[in-house]
Formats: C-alpha cells, sequence, structure tokens
C-alpha cells in the first residue's frame, strides 16, 4: 500500500490550523462523607450558598451549608451513584430547569426529566428555581374569579386568580379531589394548571394521572413528581420546579396559571429531615428555625401582575394535612398566616355522607365577594350565614329541644340546601347551574320536595332546563348576572316543571 505524502501531510496542516489552545479552570471539590442525599465536600473554599455542583456521573448538587473547613451539599437525583473520595466540580450557576409549552400533558420528576415513558423534552427556554416574588407595584388586586365547579366553594369559600387559598383536613378527608375537580374543570378557560404530588405513593400519582387523562385535563396540565420513594432532595426541590413552571406562562406567556402542592405537610417533613442531616439547629418539633420562610417564599411567589406586566396570574392551592383535627399545629399555623383564607375539610361531616365536607365554618376566603361573579354574589349572599344558624338549630334539636314552627321550617330548609351543596366527585359544575340551584334551595322552591329526593330532583330540573330553555343557563354563564326578571322566569319553569313530574308526563 502506497501513501502519499502530500495528502497526509495536508491534513495534519488542517488539523494544526483548526486546533485551539483553551485553558479550563474550574473548582474541585472531594466528597468526604455521603449518605441520605447529602454530600459533605472538602476543598470547595470560593463557593456560593446555592451554587450548582456536578458530581462524577454527571449527578447534580446544590450548596446548602457553608462551614469553616466543607460544604454541605444536597444531591438531586441518584445519589446512591456519589461516593466517598470523588471529585466534585462547582460550576458557578444557579439551579435553573427547562421550561415551555413541551412540558405541558407531560409527567417529570422534580428537575423537569420525564417520568411517564415519553420521549425527552426538547425546550430551549429554562428558568432559574429560586427567584424573588413580585412587588407591591407589581401586582393587582384580586377580582377575576377562578372557578372551581364546586357549587359550595364557588358560592361561599370563592377563589380569584392569584389567590392562595390553603385546602387543609385530616387524612382521607377529600383534599386532593377538590384540588383534581379545579384542574377539571378548567377545561376551555385558558389555565395552565401545574399539580405537584410530594411525598405521595407512585401508585396514588398514577391514578391521579390517569383521571386527569379521563377528563381530557392533561392537554393543560403537567404534573410534578417527587415521590415517597425518592430522596429528601427531590421532594423540597419539587414545590419550586412546579412555581417555576407556572411563572414561566405567567410571565412570560401571559397566562393565567394554577398551582397545586400536594402536600406541604409532606414537604416540610422532607426539609427537616435535609436540615437535621446537615446538623442544622432543631426548633420547635424538630423544625429548624427557617421552616416559615421556606413555605412564605414560594406562596409569596402567586400573584395578579399588573397590566405592565402582562396580566399574567398564578393560583396557589396548597394542601396541609392536619392530624386528629390538630389546626394549632406548626405547620398548619404556618401555613394559615401566609395564605388568603383556607377550606377546611371535616372528618365528621365526611363520614355523615357529606361529600366535599367543607366546614363553613371555620372556612374562609380573605378575598371574599371579589371574586365572585355578580349572579353568584346576589343569591349566596347570606348562605354561609344561614348555613351556619342551621347548624346551631341542628344542635338544640339534636338535645331534644322543642322548635317552633318557624325555626322547625329554617332547619327543614337548611338540611335541603345541605343536599343541594352535596356533589359527586369529578362532575364539575358550570355558574349558571349553580346559580339556580343555590337560587332554587334558598328561594324555597324545594320546600315541598321531600329531603332525600331534592338533589335528584334539582338534577332533573337543571337537565330539563338544558334541553327546553337553555338561554336561561346560557344568559348567566355569558353575562355574569342574574336579574329579577330571570329569576321570575325560572321560578315559573320549576312550578312548570314540578307539575309536569306529578302527573307524570315527563316519561
Amino acid at each position: 500500500m502506497k501513501f502519499n505524502i502530500n495528502e497526509v501531510s495536508n491534513i495534519l496542516k488542517e488539523e494544526i490550523k483548526q486546533y485551539k489552545t483553551k485553558l479550563g479552570i474550574s473548582k474541585v471539590g472531594r466528597v468526604v462523607e455521603v449518605g441520605d442525599g447529602i454530600a459533605r465536600i472538602y476543598g470547595l473554599d470560593d463557593v456560593m450558598s446555592g451554587e450548582m455542583l456536578e458530581f462524577e456521573n454527571g449527578v447534580p448538587g446544590e450548596v446548602f451549608n457553608l462551614d469553616e473547613n466543607s460544604v454541605g451539599a444536597v444531591i438531586y437525583g441518584k445519589f446512591d451513584q456519589v461516593r466517598e473520595g470523588s471529585d466534585v466540580r462547582a460550576t458557578g450557576k444557579l439551579l435553573s430547569i427547562p421550561v415551555g409549552d413541551a412540558l405541558l400533558g407531560r409527567v417529570v420528576n422534580a428537575l423537569c426529566q420525564p417520568v411517564d415513558g415519553g420521549a425527552n423534552i426538547e425546550t430551549n427556554t429554562s428558568r432559574w428555581i429560586e427567584t424573588e416574588a413580585p412587588g407591591i407595584a407589581g401586582r393587582q388586586p384580586v377580582k377575576q374569579p377562578l372557578q372551581t365547579g364546586i357549587k359550595s366553594i364557588d358560592s361561599m369559600i370563592p377563589i380569584g386568580r392569584g389567590q392562595r387559598e390553603l385546602i387543609i383536613g385530616d387524612r382521607k378527608t377529600g383534599k386532593t379531589s377538590i384540588a383534581l375537580d379545579t384542574i377539571i374543570n378548567q377545561k376551555d378557560k385558558n389555565v395552565i394548571c401545574i399539580y405537584v404530588a410530594i411525598g405521595q405513593k407512585d401508585s396514588t400519582v398514577a391514578e391521579i394521572v390517569d383521571t386527569l387523562k379521563r377528563h381530557n385535563a392533561m392537554a393543560y396540565t403537567m404534573v410534578i413528581v417527587a415521590s415517597a420513594a425518592d430522596s429528601a432532595p427531590m421532594q423540597y426541590i419539587a414545590p419550586y420546579t412546579g412555581c417555576t413552571l407556572a411563572e414561566y406562562f405567567m410571565y412570560d406567556k401571559h397566562q393565567d396559571t394554577l398551582c397545586v402542592y400536594d402536600d406541604l405537610s409532606k414537604h416540610a417533613v422532607a426539609y427537616r429531615q435535609l436540615s437535621l442531616l446537615l446538623r442544622r439547629p432543631p426548633g420547635r418539633e424538630a423544625y429548624p428555625g427557617d421552616i416559615f420562610y421556606l413555605h412564605s417564599r414560594l406562596l409569596e411567589r402567586s400573584a395578579k401582575l399588573s397590566e405592565k406586566l402582562g396580566g399574567g396570574s398564578m393560583t396557589a392551592l396548597p394542601i396541609v394535612e392536619t392530624l386528629e383535627r390538630q389546626m394549632s399545629a406548626y405547620i398548619p399555623t404556618n401555613v394559615i398566616s401566609i395564605t388568603d383564607g383556607q377550606i377546611y375539610l371535616d372528618k365528621d361531616l365526611f363520614y355523615s355522607g357529606i361529600r366535599p365536607a367543607i366546614d363553613v365554618g371555620i372556612s374562609v376566603s380573605r378575598v371574599g365577594g371579589n371574586a365572585q361573579v355578580d349572579a353568584m354574589k346576589k343569591v349566596a349572599a347570606r348562605l354561609r350565614l344561614e348555613l351556619a344558624a342551621h347548624r346551631e338549630l341542628q344542635d338544640f334539636a339534636r338535645m331534644g329541644t322543642e322548635l317552633d314552627s318557624s325555626s322547625q321550617a329554617q332547619l327543614d330548609r337548611g338540611n335541603r340546601m345541605v343536599e343541594l351543596l352535596k356533589q359527586p366527585q369529578f362532575s364539575p359544575m358550570g355558574v349558571g347551574r349553580q346559580v339556580i340551584t343555590i337560587y332554587a334551595g334558598s328561594a324555597g322552591l324545594l320546600d315541598d320536595t321531600p329531603q332525600k329526593e331534592v338533589s335528584h330532583f334539582m338534577t332533573a330540573f337543571l337537565d330539563w332546563l338544558t334541553s327546553k330553555h337553555p338561554d336561561y343557563i346560557d344568559q348567566i354563564d355569558k353575562t355574569g348576572k342574574f336579574e329579577t326578571s330571570l329569576a321570575e322566569q325560572i321560578k315559573e319553569a320549576f312550578g312548570t316543571f314540578k307539575t309536569m313530574s306529578k302527573s307524570g308526563s315527563l316519561k
């Protein structure tokens, strides 16, 4: 075989021309201790708190503690791949995640890596996970309603776009169901939804994703998963990831977003675990001293932005689990003080068949009627007071106290209203149907209907009204008004329906 010397020399000259000497300088330390997602590192003297680290095998981490002779860091991802003695490189960057429309409909982990078996997520945009909340000048008052589709919430504890409404209650009282109903109800309402599952079983998360798919809600929803099998660092960072994704749509796309954090009790436990492993001094209930700041810096990022910033919004629905109704425990009181109201779910109401099991006495929305359409404000203005009075009358009746005729009539109407406010899971209701339902109960149109048949009778009436007089419901949905003339027409239609149902002509 003959070699062409000229050809070889030309190739070598070309390679020499393209060669550029580049000196790469990076700060490198060494892992001296590792375990449970925490690493202690020696040799990184100049790193910053919150700076991203890169362990061997490309495993990411973040600087948490700056001690005198070492650095305490958390490891995101597969911490079992990090060994004592392995090298760690400082990146000089803060933790950021990819954001964009490509994440819609996907199930990802806290670093936005897909866990649904789908293709890799391709996006050109990224955002820092930790950012400052908008200031007072960058916000506007919360006045646009975010409809949950749940009668008892939209009528008595309204939620506005940009609000932070806590869902709180004991285990297995329907907290997640309310959040999922709210997400399902945002279909065709131009609201991007982010559901963050923290410390839940993988089977539970799979069931939630399946529910969202069955109701065609995944098209506008992203699910961030940091399950019980994931490390404490991943559970700690998950809600900030969800918030960052929502901020992309709020700031860059000027859209309304809804962020569900399910739940912040497990989030606080994960942060406590991190802090204790990093040997931070424990405080009340062994939580570190900055546990309040943990949740306040997350929830304060929810806002209704000013028109100058595009007018987008982020509505937060944090969930907190109580133990035996202990709302005065450390984490519940912290989150209650940060949020703009709470929806309290009572275990006794749940087991007695009242679902959603909302205790209207403790539940409150600090935005109030500002986040309600005029029609709902008109028909539900006294509903909370009437239900509270009904609860007191029930207590009197249980003690065997004899009630006069007017009190008995008030008690009977209250019982019917409680029946009307019951709602099956995953069946959100439009504003028009909600307003007509509450009007029928408060105006006494159902006073002569047996209590057990109230809910079924009202559903049948709404279906009949939809087929015979759809303009009544559409008028409320489109205008948000409930005029006196429309109320009279509905009352007349109700009488017609009642007569037809008694005569059997509906069949």
